[in-house]
């Protein structure tokens, strides 16, 4: 089987859950999202906002900015190292327990250590945890000092790597809160349904097939290290996988125009007549986040260069790429600045090919934007080749 480049984005974005937004956002409809593409990345960048609203901003626009802790509340999703920090829905825990047997002995060596040099430090941090139903790292009595001044995984002192072995071996649970970001940790039973807890542990090799196969319908089509990376799952293993997902007929191979290796696509997925999609992305967007597959199905070349130094980045700081129709057409670099009241637009930069709608596009999205935050007005900066055309239309 063969399908043009464009039909592999067309599939690519539908699968995504791009296209038409919908009237009156609802919490249904937050769950629909995860239910089409199983994760959202988590992460503490808040430049615009906190990085993991902007998915849900991307396909249903202005929808209630407590969604995602309601649904915590709800018992529907909860967090766990999936894709990196992601939230996803509460019935692919069972799926993920082989990650949390592994942790024991995969876990980052700082908080794996500790676990093997104190192990009855650990215990107790647990039966704390189970104790009080809910605590913050800084809620533990003191232990140790951390080996040097720093916010990083290595100035950790010993309640925050007790806390996150226990999270990443699933004998702990977490939820955000809403006013710091931290993590509040919490006994499994007060985040996930009784009847996920009950749900019987699959074998790891079942786990990862099924894992693969949601990693396929979340992203239309997909190589084998596309599918691998999507639940961060090995790629010799995922490789053999996947072999076996074609042989019983739950992924079927196809090539793609353009593409040097072979796609796999759900058997059933047909690439939609079209897909209008108009939205700002965030840099952990799923539909973006593998950066060499960004390149192949949009022609777009991707990096976020929070981390380059100043002089050294190419369109700045917390740079979003621009979704217009089925392609990347645009990137803005942009900051919520909330003491002005204003969605401050850095610089803006249009594709060499961008159609000639996408500055009034972009224009409207970011207004819509700004409104959402609850920002007054749009600040457009000088620079870019798309920065004076925006600054006509804001």
């Amino acid at each position: 089987m063969a399908i043009s480049a464009g039909e592999a984005r067309q599939l690519a974005l539908a699968a995504q859950g791009f296209g038409a937004r919908p009237a009156r956002p609802t919490l249904r409809h937050v769950r629909a999202v995860f239910d089409a593409i199983a994760l959202i990345q988590v992460d503490s960048v808040n430049v615009v906002c906190r990085s993991q609203e902007l998915p849900l901003w991307a396909r249903l626009g202005a929808h209630r900015r407590d969604a995602l802790p309601a649904l915590c509340a709800r018992g529907e999703i909860f967090e766990y190292w999936a894709h990196e920090a992601s939230l996803l829905p509460v019935e692919l825990q069972p799926l993920l327990r082989w990650r949390m047997a592994e942790a024991r002995t995969q876990a980052w060596r700082s908080i794996r250590m500790l676990a093997h040099r104190d192990p009855g430090y650990v215990e107790a941090v647990r039966a704390e945890v189970h104790a009080r139903g809910q605590l913050t790292a800084r809620e533990l009595e003191h232990r140790t000092p951390p080996r040097k001044r720093a916010t990083s995984w290595w100035g950790w002192d010993d309640r925050k790597r007790a806390l996150a072995y226990l999270f990443w071996a699933g004998e702990i649970t977490a939820i955000r809160s809403a006013t710091t970001f931290e993590r509040v940790y919490a006994p499994l039973a007060r985040v996930l349904p009784a009847h996920v807890l009950a749900a019987p542990t699959p074998d790891p090799e079942e786990a990862r097939r099924e894992l693969l196969v949601r990693s396929a319908r979340a992203l239309g089509v997909a190589t084998a290290r596309d599918l691998a990376d999507y639940f961060r799952i090995a790629i010799p293993i995922a490789r053999r996988l996947i072999a076996e997902l074609v042989e019983a007929g739950r992924l079927v191979a196809v090539s793609i125009e353009g593409w040097r290796e072979p796609g796999y696509m759900p058997p059933r997925a047909r690439p939609p007549a079209a897909v209008s999609a108009c939205a700002v992305l965030s840099p952990f967007d799923s539909l973006i986040w593998e950066r060499r597959r960004t390149e192949r199905l949009f022609g777009f070349h991707y990096r976020i260069e929070i981390y380059t130094p100043a002089h050294q980045r190419t369109h700045g700081y917390y740079v979003l790429p621009f979704l217009l129709g089925d392609a990347l057409v645009a990137r803005v670099d942009v900051k919520a600045d909330r003491a002005a009241r204003a969605l401050r637009v850095h610089a803006a930069f249009a594709e060499p090919n961008a159609p000639s709608a996408t500055a009034s596009a972009l224009a409207g999205e970011l207004a819509a934007l700004a409104r959402w935050l609850g920002l007054d007005h749009l600040i457009i900066g000088r620079r870019g080749n798309l920065s004076r055309a925006l600054r006509s239309l804001a």
